[in-house]
């Protein structure tokens, strides 16, 4: 048994860049940062950042394309791939990305001007304009009402009981 598994929480570096392929279908790219706070052995704290280089596909890529923008606050799921590619120069290069699954925009109502929520990649026929999360329609917690419930803004300085 195996397990490529990746969740990450960060922010954009950079606007989703959204291309289609020949085919027609959506693909968009983007940098994400995910930095981790410490402090060194002089008790003087520290910053460590590390840029991971993101793609969607399908209806997920256009609702990155859309909503994403520089600076955001997301919540990934995906997995990891290397792939090679030959530059222009004829040199075999390799890159390292995340495949996102799942993507959930994070912060505060403000940050999400068009709404929020969580995104996956698959889509149920029938319903092709709601946003949807691993094939199952999102629902505000505690009611029907969307307004009624609004998630506390991330804090990176909570602890995580696992």
């Amino acid at each position: 048994m195996s397990v490529n598994k990746v969740i990450l929480v960060g922010n954009l570096g950079k606007d989703p860049e959204l291309r289609y392929t020949p085919s027609g279908t959506a693909v968009a790219t983007f940098s994400m940062a995910t930095t981790e706070r410490y402090k060194d052995r002089d008790g003087q704290r520290q910053e460590k950042t590390e840029w991971h280089n993101i793609v969607a596909w399908r209806q997920l890529a256009e609702i990155c394309g859309k909503y994403l923008h520089k600076g955001k606050q997301i919540y990934i799921e995906g997995k990891i791939q290397t792939r090679s590619y030959d530059d222009r120069d004829g040199n075999k290069r390799y890159i390292t990305e995340i495949v996102v699954d799942q993507m959930q925009m994070l912060g505060t109502k403000d940050d999400n001007q068009q709404g929020g929520g969580g995104y996956g990649g698959r889509q149920e026929s029938g319903s092709p304009s709601s946003p949807q999360r691993g094939g199952e329609q999102q629902r505000p917690a505690g009611g029907s009402n969307k307004d009624e419930f609004e998630e506390p803004a991330f804090n990176p300085d909570d602890e995580i009981p696992f």
